[in-house]
């Protein structure tokens, strides 16, 4: 009874998690009783239906639904009650059940639906946070091409005082961890550690190979960096939709238009992406009352869940997008573009049309992430494996991966593209 008990305890904990580990049918069958529309099962709460009047205090009853859920896993869990048994090593139950919950997942065949365990659902919102120990780069991971690309080396970080440059592509972490888009998280996690250690890094640069041993430090991201490039024209590079870069723009902002900014160019190249409410308070700086876009979950049906409010900035805008530029920062584009006038300049974005809600699960700290529905633009255009087509097509020279100084004029060929397109509608 102990051991059907504790069978049943993990079957019950692996399907709440959306695992993928049960008993078989039969062995099922032998532990519920089925006498009309509920089955008796042996655990320590009550999951649907009503408590029976039993001498085994442990006994519960469950709803006939309920129980052929539990059937659909029982494949899985008759693995995983062998593997506990007969495996030739000692077992990590809680291991194979974190595995099985990933594995579940996969199924969706979406990349972007996953599990974090405890461990990862943390360094998730310390990420967004932006402070933690590491090397201090941004990494853009394209799902098409599973290359791993530098977006950003942060300033006075370890990996620049290493070296590394913007447009490196991330090649090999450690001795044998060689780097791709669905494996980064293991390659990002092995670059975090305690403060003052080391970690080898490999990049590809052009056809060289570089290894740079870095030392690992606190690194405290900014997501916004601003400046005014003529008398007329501010600038304002929004690398993240994380941390609170709704205000540090918000403040960019500010700061630029009492400088005497009348227009600005919002860079939003190499920028994957962030949390949605965001991207709908900065476009409301710019936006009268309006949608910054609508969604289609499962139901098919419009829900216009972001809007924007009466009141913005007297500015003209020029927006600066590329191949990275995925997500929210299509979202914020797309509304701009079509409810606030800005011109577009650069390469035809990532088109990342679809967006996720994070959640935990259980009690231990875990979570996940889940798509739960298609954006449109205000006007409804779909950007999904699409993205958004610039006004002004201005692709990077050949052999010019942007290893270049911010607000760089002298060689920045689509901001130096974008100043001219904002000085033309000031005149």
């Amino acid at each position: 009874m102990k051991k059907k008990l504790s069978v049943l305890i993990v079957l019950l904990s692996v399907f709440l998690l959306g695992s993928c580990s049960l008993i078989p049918a039969s062995k099922l069958e032998s532990m519920f009783g089925t006498a009309n529309d509920s089955v008796i099962s042996s655990g320590g709460s009550v999951l649907s239906g009503s408590t029976t009047e039993n001498s085994d205090k442990d006994t519960v009853t469950i709803s006939r639904e309920e129980y052929e859920k539990y059937l659909q896993f029982s494949e899985m869990f008759s693995i995983y009650d062998t593997a506990n048994t007969y495996f030739y090593q000692e077992t990590d139950p809680q291991k194979m059940v974190e595995y099985a919950t990933k594995g579940l997942m996969t199924g969706l065949d979406d990349p972007y639906s996953y599990y974090y365990n405890p461990e990862e659902f943390a360094e998730m919102w310390e990420d967004d946070e932006g402070n933690y120990v590491g090397i201090g780069v941004l990494i853009s991971s394209n799902m098409k091409t599973q290359v791993c690309t530098i977006s950003r080396v942060f300033k006075g970080g370890p990996a620049e005082a290493a070296g590394v440059h913007r447009g490196d592509i991330l090649y090999k972490v450690g001795e044998d961890l060689y780097v791709n888009a669905s494996n980064v998280q293991d390659a990002v996690d092995i670059m975090r550690g305690e403060p003052n250690t080391d970690v080898d890094v490999t990049f590809l640069r052009g056809d060289e190979e570089i290894t740079f041993t870095i030392t690992r430090r606190e690194i405290n991201v900014n997501q916004v960096e601003s400046k005014m490039i003529d008398q007329e024209t501010g600038y304002i590079a929004l690398y993240q939709f994380a941390g609170k870069c709704e205000q540090e723009f918000e403040v960019s902002l500010n700061n630029l238009i009492t400088q005497g900014a009348k227009g600005i160019i919002i860079d939003l190249r190499d920028n994957p992406g962030g949390w949605v409410d965001q991207a709908r308070y900065i476009a409301d700086l710019f936006m009268d009352e309006g949608e910054l876009c609508y969604l289609k979950y499962r139901d098919h049906e419009e829900h216009n869940e972001y809007l924007t409010k009466d009141g913005k900035a007297d500015v003209k805008l020029v927006i600066l997008i590329n191949e990275n530029t995925a997500s929210s920062s299509e979202i914020l584009t797309g509304a701009l573009h079509e409810c606030a006038g800005a011109a577009v300049v650069g390469v035809t974005s990532f088109g990342k049309g679809i967006i996720q809600g994070v959640y935990p699960v259980g009690d231990n700290g875990a979570g996940f992430q889940l798509t739960i529905a298609q954006y449109f633009t205000p006007n409804g255009v779909a950007v999904h494996k699409v993205g958004i087509t610039p006004d002004y097509e201005v692709p990077l020279p050949e052999g010019d991966n942007g290893m270049y100084d911010f607000a760089d004029l002298e060689r920045d060929v689509q901001l130096i593209k974008a100043v001219e397109v904002m000085q033309e509608s000031l005149k």
